[in-house]
């Protein structure tokens, strides 16, 4: 598929049933998604973070664009990118973190309005999503833009700010509107009905993607929570290994061929 082909499915399935967008940490597990018949990809910044053997928010933009290269260029489906706070604080740097994505082969991708340690005053926020937005639209094929309002994730779990702060960048032009690490469906409802664009909600074990659905999201994303379930499993296996010689963790059947062919 062409970028062109692959911007148009996912813009198409924001309109279309709601869906879970999972995130892959390198080319391979993005294969293994692909196989399992996932319709779209999003990367996570801690699971590539980790590739790197770097703590998230610790990768520069360079480092970001090899792996969306790598992300894009494994399958034929859409992939959206967490570009953080843009690696920098200026309208200008949300600018360049997307235009840097769509050239390295995404179709999608994410500023939040927080970034140095602090939260973004909303002024200033906004005219990060506004740039965003202009170099988004530079593009000959449609970008799919997602703001991020991170309260909730950043310790300040305040809804009536993060629905204020979602609408002010629905108003300056974003596609996706997203809270991540919310408490409950009551929150994530309020969100939805607040705001008219497709919200993406982040996965939680303790409520169901039908919940959520239910609720009114239109993607789920699972953050890099797959990646540290693989990460868990080997840290298990290493340390039986260590602790006790005992490699019975070792006894799984995975077939490569099966999801990389």
């Amino acid at each position: 598929m062409t970028q062109t082909e692959r911007a148009e499915q996912f813009r198409t399935m924001h309109q279309a049933e709601p869906f879970v967008i999972p995130n892959p940490w390198d080319a391979g597990s993005a294969k293994v998604l692909a196989s399992l018949g996932f319709k779209a990809l999003a990367t996570t910044s801690g699971g590539m973070a980790f590739t790197l053997g770097k703590l998230d928010g610790a990768v520069r933009l360079d480092e970001v664009v090899d792996h969306v290269r790598a992300i894009a260029a494994a399958t034929d489906l859409p992939v959206s990118v967490d570009l953080e706070n843009g690696y920098g604080r200026e309208p200008e740097d949300a600018a360049r973190a997307i235009t840097a994505a769509g050239e390295a082969g995404a179709v999608g991708g994410s500023i939040e309005d927080w970034g140095e340690g602090s939260f973004y005053e909303l002024d200033h926020a906004v005219e990060r999503i506004a740039a965003a937005r202009g170099a988004a639209d530079a593009f000959d094929f449609p970008f799919t833009l997602t703001a991020r309002a991170e309260n909730f994730f950043r310790g300040n779990p305040d809804v009536d700010d993060t629905i204020a702060r979602l609408q002010a960048y629905e108003r300056a032009g974003a596609d996706v509107l997203y809270a991540p690490r919310l408490e409950d469906v009551t929150q994530l409802k309020a969100i939805c009905d607040a705001v008219s664009k497709p919200v993406n909600a982040l996965a939680s074990s303790g409520i169901t993607a039908e919940e959520m659905f239910e609720a009114g999201a239109q993607r789920i994303s699972v953050g890099a929570r797959l990646a540290w379930v693989a990460l868990a499993a080997m840290v298990d296996a290493a340390e039986a290994i260590r602790d006790s010689g005992d490699f019975s963790n070792l006894d799984v059947r995975v077939y490569p061929a099966e999801w990389l062919g």
